[in-house]
């Protein structure tokens, strides 16, 4: 292996000027995400711009046995984009391009720096949609929506990352482009690569474009349901009525009442002394009656629940669910959590969040994908401390338990990154790890993708 001022000087070397970054104050904002997780410290930083500039690093990086931490916006919840000693910070945020948007064909191709909402807004002019909307829409790329299988608040209708991705462009280890899939709505052709790189969390591949399906936009605007409830477990009961029902509303969302003090003590959102938790539904489609979603919240125990067609109200209140995660920033640093557990076991764990932060003595504030069952419990401690004290990491494994005993999950659409890897074994039997790690020493046999992530 090259010493570190040569290595940097031969990387620069393969790739036009300005693309690799050496300062360490200005690779600084490339070393880390949204975690506590700390950063180790990058040998350079990569600014690419294209396919052929991701696939010369690459090569570059395994013929010189250098690691390669892929990125795109920062704004992971798992420290999945934190660098390692030594690496180097490939950023793929410059790489913007749609390439195409096909309203014949519903498909889109978008390179992996494109802004979320940006491709949404882009399909809507033909009269379309993209269907995956993390709550970072707004700062989020596909690329890392694609690396961590991102959901978001119109998931219970239109399914996560993966099930609207149909194809990829894909650079792998040694530096060789692959296209997985197609624009087809249906292939069976080999294995299923293209489901398989979608939530590898940059451990298997760069993934330098996608071929994505679009959906046509509802021709009206959403209808929006409120409802507020007396405890959070009756929240979660109507949530799981409302999904055992059949009814299948576009977004699905509960916000506890700690949140939704954090949200007022900020904003002032007129808050209801009296709602412990709140319900927000839409539906878009007459599949989903809006009075119908208020009768199974009113049969749960809502103390009130009403529907509304005005947009600006349904825009200021899924502007208060937004909010959740910086409002709890505010609180101090956090540790977010992305439990997922079956729809029916969701009052469960609800319980199960509240009882372990009582047990231990630390603040809590939940939020959930309710129509998914996908619980984003935000533990809050003194910003001035590194990362959580035992009594919130104590907290944060009791629910991990506690998602896995209901025949849940670790993640729902965070990703493993770095903070949930300990929890692994109780989730993953040890054949299950054995092939995770067999495919990874196939597609990666020098392990210089991401090391230390996801598995």
């Amino acid at each position: 292996m090259l010493e570190v001022t040569a290595a940097a000087e031969a990387l620069r070397a393969l790739l036009p000027e300005g693309r690799v970054l050496t300062d360490p104050d200005a690779m600084d904002a490339y070393t880390r995400d949204q975690t506590y997780a700390v950063p180790g410290a990058p040998l350079a930083v990569v600014r690419a711009r294209d396919t052929a500039e991701v696939a010369a690093t690459m090569a570059w990086a395994q013929e010189e046995r250098v690691p390669v931490v892929p990125r795109g916006a920062g704004t992971g919840l798992a420290g999945g984009a934190t660098a390692v000693d030594g690496c180097v910070v490939l950023s793929l945020a410059a790489m913007t391009a749609i390439r195409e948007i096909s309203p014949l064909d519903h498909v889109a191709v978008a390179e992996p720096g494109v802004i979320t909402a940006d491709l949404d807004r882009a399909a809507r002019a033909h009269g379309l949609m993209y269907a995956p909307d993390p709550s970072s829409h707004e700062i989020s790329t596909i690329g890392g929506n694609l690396a961590t299988n991102a959901g978001g608040l119109r998931c219970v209708k239109y399914g996560v990352t993966r099930h609207s991705t149909l194809g990829l462009e894909v650079v792998l280890a040694g530096g060789t482009v692959i296209r997985t899939g197609g624009r087809t709505v249906k292939g069976v052709t080999g294995y299923d690569l293209t489901g398989l790189f979608v939530g590898s969390e940059g451990t298997l591949g760069v993934i330098t474009a996608a071929t994505v399906r679009l959906f046509p936009a509802p021709p009206r605007p959403p209808e929006t349901v409120l409802a507020t409830f007396p405890s959070l477990t009756a929240a979660g009961a109507a949530a799981a009525a409302i999904m055992g029902a059949g009814l299948r509303p576009s977004l699905l969302e509960l916000v506890d009442r700690a949140t939704l003090q954090a949200i007022d003590e900020w904003c002032r959102i007129d808050l209801d002394p009296g709602a412990a938790a709140v319900l927000l539904a839409q539906t878009d489609g007459p599949e989903c009656p809006a009075d119908a979603l208020v009768r199974e919240c009113e049969r749960a125990g809502a103390a009130f629940a009403a529907a509304s067609t005005d947009e600006a109200e349904a825009d200021a209140l899924l502007e208060v669910r937004r909010l959740a995660y910086p409002a709890a920033e505010r609180l101090g640093k956090c540790l977010v959590e992305d439990v997922c557990v079956p729809r029916s076991r969701l009052p469960e764990m609800v319980e199960r969040i509240e009882r372990a932060a009582e047990r231990h003595g630390v603040r809590v504030l939940t939020v959930a994908h309710a129509g998914d069952g996908n619980l984003h419990p935000l533990f809050v401690f003194d910003r001035d401390l590194p990362g959580p004290p035992p009594p919130v990491l104590a907290a944060a494994g009791e629910v991990f338990t506690a998602a896995i005993d209901l025949g849940g999950t670790l993640t729902g659409e965070h990703g493993v990154g770095v903070l949930k890897r300990p929890w692994l074994d109780g989730e993953m039997g040890p054949g299950v790890r054995d092939v995770h790690r067999r495919i990874k020493r196939a597609l990666d046999p020098d392990g210089v993708l991401n090391p230390g992530k996801a598995i």
